[in-house]
């Protein structure tokens, strides 16, 4: 589909850790991930920094350009070796009004988005720490999407699990050994996850 577009998108490729636009950054651009895993941070005034998601192949991001906001909101980068597409703010839209066949994608792309975002806030409202954390990692595992799931998690730090999950790195250290102990991952020059993590999820 992006084919069609020719000249007036490009394609760059960024290692691990590469930051592809900034907080504060003039948003002017819309991204598709091709290949990879691609990580959104916030820092606050205080310095704080909290991962806001963790998207993968398919998915776009930077959307906010087209919907009015001037600067990034947010860090994007790889968080392994990742291929993306560039769309002009221009060219998107213009894509948007005149590709039926992209519009539906696009608009398919904010509807999971939407969803996703609300089931992130009742997981953080309602669930134990534990529980989020098992939801992430079959999240990161790509379970209960479209497509076979990948197992091997993308290596990421404890840090990086615990701002997502929104508690300490101890605690985060302390559920993986004992998810690790109970058979529902695995370290095996990465982070295997087994289907079996979801009893974690669905468990009262």
């Amino acid at each position: 589909m992006l084919a069609k577009v020719g000249t007036r998108k490009t394609t760059e490729t960024y290692n691990k850790g590469q930051v592809v636009f900034t907080q504060g950054d003039p948003a002017d651009a819309l991204f598709q991930i091709q290949k990879g895993k691609i990580k959104l941070t916030v820092v606050s005034k205080q310095g704080k920094e909290a991962v806001i998601a963790i998207l993968g192949a398919g998915e776009f991001f930077g959307e906010g350009c087209l919907a009015g906001q001037m600067v990034r909101m947010s860090t994007a980068a790889g968080m392994s070796e990742c291929t993306v597409v560039k769309l002009r703010k221009t060219t998107a839209i213009r894509m948007l009004r005149d590709d039926v066949s992209f519009s539906e994608l696009f608009l398919a792309h904010l509807l999971s988005r939407n969803i996703r975002i609300e089931e992130d806030l009742v997981d953080q409202l309602f669930n134990s720490s534990e529980k989020r954390l098992a939801r992430v990692l079959l999240l990161l595992a790509n379970f209960g999407k479209e497509g076979k799931p990948e197992k091997i998690v993308p290596k990421i730090s404890q840090e990086t699990l615990a701002s997502i999950v929104g508690t300490t790195r101890s605690r985060v250290s302390f559920f993986l050994n004992r998810f690790r102990k109970l058979g529902f991952i695995e370290y095996n020059g990465g982070l295997e996850v087994h289907s079996s993590l979801l009893h974690v999820v669905l468990h009262d």
